[in-house]
């Protein structure tokens, strides 16, 4: 039943699924769904949660292991990045399709006001704070300002790599397939490791002048 509701959520979202389609889809009859998991808003929590808590895990391993090699000194920028992509979107498990279901809902999600900030918050914040103070510790000249603001950038890379439009794959004539999660990583890898250490090096006095704010007169 989660793998069936997994599917239908990911492909339809949560407004163009129905307990019915989910039950239909698993060949179960349509009370079990309920009895198991209750209205349909749980169900959705139930499909988030099993697979977040996997992928929460498998960074914060990448995650304790680079800090880890890397003491006494902090981690690179690159080896936190790596540890938050790596786990996520390189292995054998890209190619299974509940986890392509389950990336897809992800991006879902993430692009969601009525989700993202719940879901989101609850089941992937607490983790995220861990990589963002390794971040500080590579960076510590960042403002949070430019953390945080860093941080919205590679989300929202990472969420569209998830989706998998295919985007890409016509914008390119075929150089680049967003069905390649493993290319996608690494990709994203050097350009937001160089994303963070550019706003780490960039000072109020070395931005164009429409970035700043004008001094009072």
């Amino acid at each position: 039943m989660l793998d069936a509701a997994e599917a239908e959520f990911s492909a339809h979202g949560f407004d163009g699924v129905t307990l019915r389609t989910i039950a239909n889809r698993a060949g179960v009859d349509l009370a079990l769904p309920n009895y198991y998991f209750g209205p349909k808003r749980e169900l959705f929590n139930a499909v988030f949660i099993r697979r977040a808590e996997l992928v929460n895990l498998w960074r914060e391993e990448a995650l304790m292991a680079e800090i880890e090699a890397a003491a006494p000194n902090p981690p690179t920028v690159e080896a936190i990045i790596r540890a938050y992509l790596e786990p996520m979107l390189t292995g054998p498990h890209v190619a299974d399709q509940g986890w392509k279901n389950y990336f897809a809902l992800v991006a879902y999600v993430n692009n969601s006001p009525g989700w993202g900030g719940r879901l989101m918050t609850e089941h992937f914040d607490p983790l995220i704070r861990k990589f963002l103070d390794a971040l500080r510790m590579s960076l510590p000249e960042m403002s949070d300002k430019d953390l945080y603001w860093g941080y919205h950038c590679f989300s929202g890379a990472l969420t569209l790599a998830l989706a998998q439009t295919g985007r890409i794959d016509q914008l390119s004539g075929g150089v680049c397939h967003s069905d390649d999660l493993a290319d996608a990583c690494e990709h994203m890898v050097h350009f937001i490791t160089g994303g963070f250490e550019a706003a780490q090096k960039a000072t109020p006095a070395a931005l164009p002048v429409r970035g700043r704010k004008r001094s009072a007169r």
